[in-house]
């Protein structure tokens, strides 16, 4: 008789998959944890987390001390309009008043080793090809997958792991979702962001700085380009330099990132030193698969979390923060789907999954669509941040909102109308 390999088979080693690790390995769960790469790995983002992401590491029990890797930021810092303002995280119950930033570089890896003490078991440079499906009942019982090299090719034979439920926390490629016919919804937002690093006297700014216009020269006397840009300290020596673009659609975007960076970094001042010979790597590029843009979040055995559930936030482009509450709450489910005594009481318990995600994101990600119909006109966005931004209590409300920082029940006016608005906003 087929034995299992494992409880749960967790395809990712990201924020997402290794959340979802550690907490199904710390109730007990025997966890396949799989990673195509091996650690350190590099993937293409920001480095910046807010405070809702911060809060996740400290419910996982994360040592956030500075000689761990980390740097503490105290707000955001928004240039546009003409106008440059600082907005400290404000003072919550639901999350900390502070952010971080660390390098997916050692971010990643971190967390995995996280969830392998927890008991998770990492196995590392495994490239999952598909799912293993149950030749009766079409369910997914497990992955087939191959090692391979530092260079990702093949490496020796094909392997088949087996579990009751399988976490697709694969990225935006969602090859997993793919191969169950789960395709990306055309009508959800989809981001796209370059980023590279420089050495920087900036490198220990406590503040994440957001650049709402990016102009081809002198501010106001040349061509607004489309999309906004960013700028992380990450206390090293360097900093996370980058602009991204949103869309209201899937639709392919046809700007040239590298010529828009570019043009963005001839005009930088000089004091912060972002040359050429300075840079630090290549400028990489990815996409950001926003507001749920591929579902079911769960169907026949697989889960999808993060990117491949395209968890991204259209408000901001956050991913991490989701990846790991969508870890948690999948595990959550997983957990309690164990201690059900029918297959009919599993199949309900692992069904709380999106259904918990979509009723917490759901109306707030309704919300960012609508948004990002506004702001992907570059003559809108040019009016919001001139006319806006010197205005304290805009601003307010455009940081929680933005940030998603704010509290969901109680606190005050700006705090109740997000909340009211998330939970006006249908859950589509």
């Amino acid at each position: 008789m087929q034995t299992d390999d494992a409880d749960v088979i967790i395809v990712g080693a990201g924020p997402a998959g290794s959340s979802a690790a550690y907490y199904c390995a710390a109730a007990g769960l025997t966890v396949l944890l799989l990673e195509k790469a091996a650690f350190p790995r590099d993937k293409i983002c920001g480095d910046g987390l807010t405070p809702r992401a911060t809060r996740e590491l400290v419910a996982m029990g994360m040592s956030l001390k500075p000689e761990d890797g980390w740097i503490r930021n105290t707000g955001l810092r928004v240039v546009g309009g003409g106008h440059r303002i600082e907005l400290p995280w404000p003072e919550l119950s639901s999350y900390p008043s502070f952010g971080l930033a660390r390098t997916r570089m050692s971010l990643d890896h971190a967390l995995a080793q996280h969830a392998v003490t927890a008991g998770a078991k990492l196995i590392e440079r495994t490239n999952v090809t598909g799912p293993l499906l149950d030749e009766r009942t079409g369910r997914v019982v497990g992955v087939t997958a191959r090692p391979v090299d530092d260079a990702g090719r093949r490496a020796g034979d094909e392997v088949t792991y087996r579990a009751p439920v399988v976490i697709a926390a694969d990225g935006v490629s969602a090859r997993l979702g793919l191969a169950l016919g789960l395709e990306k919804r055309l009508d959800r937002p989809m981001g796209v962001a370059v980023r590279t690093y420089f050495t920087t006297p900036r490198q220990d700014d406590t503040m994440m700085e957001s650049h709402l216009e990016l102009w081809d020269g002198e501010p106001h006397k040349s061509n607004l380009m489309p999309g906004y840009g960013w700028i992380f300290a990450l206390g090293d020596g360097t900093a996370n330099v980058g602009l991204g673009s949103v869309s209201s659609t899937a639709a392919a975007t046809k700007v040239d990132y590298k010529d828009l960076f570019a043009k963005w970094m001839a005009n930088a001042p000089a004091e912060w030193e972002f040359t050429p010979e300075n840079q630090v790597g290549p400028l990489r590029g990815a996409a950001l698969p926003m507001g749920f843009n591929r579902t079911p979040l769960y169907t026949r055995g697989l889960m999808l979390v993060g990117d491949s559930g395209g968890m991204v936030s259209p408000f901001n482009g956050e991913g991490i923060a989701y990846a790991m509450q969508a870890g948690r709450t999948a595990a959550d489910a997983i957990v309690q789907a164990r201690a059900r005594t029918s297959d009919a009481a599993r199949e309900r318990a692992l069904e709380t999954y999106p259904r918990l995600i979509r009723a917490d994101l759901g109306g707030y990600y309704t919300l960012g669509r609508y948004f990002v119909k506004i702001i992907e006109h570059p003559h809108v966005m040019r009016i919001c941040t001139r006319y806006g931004l010197p205005r304290p209590l805009i601003m307010r409300f455009t940081l929680k909102l933005l940030s998603d920082c704010y509290e969901p029940h109680g606190g005050d006016m700006v705090d109740r109308v997000i909340a009211g608005l998330s939970r006006l906003a249908p859950a589509a």
